[in-house]
């Protein structure tokens, strides 16, 4: 087995040998450096990539150079390739539940989404504790329904499919049936249409287990919310499990029945929010990592400062970095990433943006002088002025505890952690500190 491996990799040494003699520096380095072989069997090189996204990207731009590269080692005309993702795991596109095969498919549940990858925060460890307790014990628990809500690209959808992964895991003989909302629709447009009604009951209402994704699309739709009534019923009142995705807490959801409302009151609804800096930065770590993009922590940083809005605007940063880098035949250094992530940000893109910005336009809503601020005095207005500056230049700019604190007269981590923790506290309940903190977020024309 060894000396196979060996071959193997003295093979694709050949081929990496001569596919660096033929491309760009950057091309090798981004697309090939991170491929490793798995097999070469009857003149086929199976090679394992970092992700779908780079599988799609070597077949479509370096297809022809990479046969041509392993021909010439072998001198066999008919020889071929195959990528595959590390650990066979690709996304599937096809539909979720097949009305016409009359079963459902477990296979379904996407094997990338797993709850010791979806990386924890603040914002999302409710929603992550209810849904493992929801895989462990589904139906049993009082979580039933399991509600997930909360904006685009927050980790939704990863919970709903790490909760089938894990429960499967646990129990490989359980019903998962797994879809998105317009596919429930779209399959019982399609059960009217073939006269399958009965057959599409029966795949929905058997699962062991119901997780529907994007649940607002049932808006409107009269017909599949009476199908989704049903379906709901007859799975709660036998005990077996229902989670559902969505953008907004359902009962300030219009278009949905009062009877389907008052069901999904019955659960346990959970919101996910936005990442805050911390998490930023190791949702990029993650990502770069699983794309084979090797990033410094000071540009990591950068990016996450200024894409804040959801994970999937980090992960599409990171591909865009990556395609940038193979089209216009450049290296990935910091002037591409500002490059990308102004693009992204568009007019809100700030790079200079300091401690001291912030500072300043504190000063100016606040009335407090800067000298005041970065000073030593303790009276309310002016701690209070130097606490929200801190709290700013945390959450706007990412600064670090310590930079903070030292720019602040000296002060240790501790100080501003306090600071931190005080200014999110006086929000709640103080309108006026509120609309500080909103307008200097907007003078600052950033949004976090």
């Amino acid at each position: 087995m060894d000396n196979i491996k060996k071959q193997q990799r003295s093979f694709w040494g050949l081929v990496y040998e001569v596919l660096v003699e033929s491309l760009p520096s950057h091309a090798i380095k981004t697309w090939f450096s991170s491929a490793v072989p798995v097999s070469f069997v009857e003149n086929r090189l199976t090679l394992s990539v970092p992700s779908v996204f780079f599988s799609e990207w070597i077949e479509s731009h370096y297809k022809d150079q990479l046969l041509s590269a392993i021909r010439s080692v072998t001198g066999d005309p008919l020889s071929d390739f195959q990528l595959i993702v590390k650990k066979e795991e690709k996304i599937s596109t096809q539909p979720l539940v097949s009305v016409s095969k009359n079963k459902t498919k477990k296979s379904d549940v996407n094997k990338n989404y797993r709850f010791k990858n979806f990386i924890e925060g603040s914002n999302n460890v409710f929603a992550k504790n209810a849904s493992r307790a929801v895989s462990e014990s589904p139906g049993k628990a009082k979580f039933n329904p399991l509600i997930i809500y909360g904006g685009v690209g927050l980790g939704k959808t990863h919970l709903l499919h790490a909760i089938g992964n894990s429960a499967l895991n646990k129990n490989p003989g359980l019903n998962v049936v797994i879809v998105t909302s317009e596919q429930f629709t779209l399959d019982f447009v399609n059960s009217l249409r073939k006269g399958r009604a009965l057959e599409f009951a029966k795949n929905y209402r058997s699962a062991d287990i119901l997780l529907i994704d994007d649940i607002q699309f049932f808006r409107g739709k009269e017909q599949t919310q009476e199908q989704f009534f049903h379906t709901f019923n007859e799975l709660y009142q036998s005990g077996r499990q229902i989670v559902m995705t969505t953008d907004i807490v359902p009962t300030e959801m219009k278009g949905l029945q009062d009877r389907l409302i008052s069901r999904f009151q019955s659960g346990l609804a959970v919101d996910i929010q936005p990442p805050d800096f911390e998490i930023r930065v190791a949702i990029l770590l993650e990502k770069s990592e699983q794309n084979g993009l090797n990033l410094n922590y000071e540009d990591v940083e950068f990016i996450a400062r200024h894409i804040k809005n959801n994970i999937r605007d980090l992960e599409g940063t990171i591909i865009r970095i990556l395609a940038k880098s193979s089209l216009m035949n450049i290296d990935i250094d910091f002037n591409l990433i500002k490059e990308v992530v102004k693009e992204r940000v568009g007019s809100s893109f700030s790079p200079e943006l300091t401690i001291e910005d912030i500072v300043k336009k504190v000063s100016n809503i606040t009335g407090v002088k800067e000298k005041e601020i970065i000073g030593k005095s303790r009276k309310m207005e002016i701690a209070e002025a130097r606490q929200l500056s801190m709290y700013l230049a945390r959450n706007i700019i990412g600064a670090s505890l310590s930079k903070t604190g030292f720019y602040f007269a000296g002060r240790d981590h501790s100080t501003v952690i306090h600071a931190i923790k005080t200014i999110e506290k006086k929000q709640v309940n103080n309108k006026k500190l509120q609309n500080q903190v909103e307008l200097i977020t907007k003078e600052l024309d950033l949004s976090f």
